[in-house]
């Protein structure tokens, strides 16, 4: 395992609080019992270039969920899925053409609970050898990668705010290049950042 690797999987064993899509707005009042649909996703870091990236897409503007914004390869857990290990690579194979062998799990980050009642499980993963990403048109728009550095540094995160069901609600957001990172996605990398920041 590499140094990299080995510090990661290292980090993710530090990581215990669960995130989601209301903390930065404390006054929501979530329904209590609600019932969450388990869902994976692939945090793939690939190792095999000059600088480490982290594989990201961005969703079809046809989607019903989240339509046009940027996200982790994955997507809910199916009863054909072992758990949201499996359908994260099945998805990550379905959406980008990621072979489900070539991802190594270093571990997991904590849940994180979407506005869409998901309860997600981000894959923290390495990939070692390149691979052909391809699209799939009916959910994915575009495939890229942004440097793993620039999603660690915290203080590239910015606190955001819009309208959303007739309130101000906050967010993180950490916009790449013409990418606008927010969200989910923002939130679960910025808990990635958190538990990697060794200051």
């Amino acid at each position: 395992m590499s140094a990299l690797a080995e510090t990661i999987a290292k980090a993710l064993t530090r990581a215990r609080t669960e995130t989601s899509d209301f903390d930065l707005n404390p006054e929501t009042v979530l329904p209590a019992g609600r019932k969450l649909r388990p869902a994976g996703v692939l945090v793939g870091i690939e190792t095999h270039g000059t600088v480490p990236q982290v594989v990201l897409t961005k969703r079809s503007s046809a989607l019903k969920h989240h339509p046009g914004q940027i996200a982790f390869p994955g997507g809910k857990v199916d009863p054909t899925d072992n758990d949201a290990t499996a359908a994260a690579l099945r998805e990550a194979w379905e959406e980008i053409a990621l072979p489900r062998e070539l991802p190594r799990i270093l571990g997991h980050l904590p849940c994180h609970e979407t506005v869409t009642g998901f309860q997600v499980t981000p894959v923290v993963a390495v990939i070692d050898q390149p691979f052909e990403a391809r699209a799939e048109a009916g959910e994915v728009a575009e495939v890229f990668r942004a440097p793993l550095s620039h999603v660690l540094d915290i203080e590239r995160y910015q606190i955001q705010s819009r309208r959303w069901r007739g309130t101000k609600r906050f967010y993180f957001a950490v916009p790449f290049g013409p990418y606008y990172i927010w969200g989910a996605t923002a939130r679960m990398l910025r808990g990635f950042a958190a538990i990697m920041d060794t200051r």
